[in-house]
């Protein structure tokens, strides 16, 4: 019986070893769970400004690379400007929806310009429906809508045609 005393008084002390051990281990797991989420979080905030930079960037490298035909067409890719415009009330578009496009006034005229590395038919269709808000924020009408583009679809340049876009592009791609 005292043998059996002692066994179980040795499981005993072992077994609150054990969940000593279990819950060090546990708040660890936590700190390192906290840790992860938080590098996480700002790795996100990281990358999204980057990417904000980067499409900053890549419009004013794209509009520099078409500069020449650009202003054949009487547009000074250095005076375009970023239109941003958050429809908070649902005004225009979808509540809370942003139109992010480049706009233009030169001579009287109000160009609606849309800047992508790759252009695709979706890119295309919403096309009309900035220019509109642009219009209506402005209080003018817009007298070209143009896409300039390193690469177009090819269902997107067609799209285009129909829609009376006008468009400036590297190459067109088989969709």
């Amino acid at each position: 019986v005292s043998r059996l005393v002692e066994v179980t008084e040795e499981h005993s002390r072992r077994l609150d070893e054990l969940s000593r051990s279990v819950s060090r281990l546990v708040e660890v797991t936590e700190e390192h769970s906290r840790s992860i989420f938080e590098l996480g979080a700002r790795l996100e905030v990281t990358i999204g400004s980057m990417g904000r930079r980067w499409g900053i960037d890549l419009e004013r490298t794209v509009l520099s690379i078409f500069r020449e035909i650009l202003e054949q067409r009487g547009i000074e890719p250095g005076k375009v400007e970023k239109f941003r415009f958050k429809d908070v009330e649902g005004k225009y578009l979808r509540k809370g929806t942003i139109v992010d496009v480049d706009v233009l006034v030169r001579d009287e005229k109000l160009y609606v310009i849309e800047v992508k590395s790759r252009a695709e038919r979706d890119h295309v269709e919403m096309l009309p429906e900035k220019a509109s808000v642009v219009e209506k924020v402005l209080g003018r009408a817009v007298d070209e809508i143009l896409l300039v583009a390193v690469n177009i679809d090819d269902d997107a340049l067609e799209r285009a045609k129909e829609l009376r876009i006008g468009t400036i592009y590297g190459n067109v791609i088989s969709a």
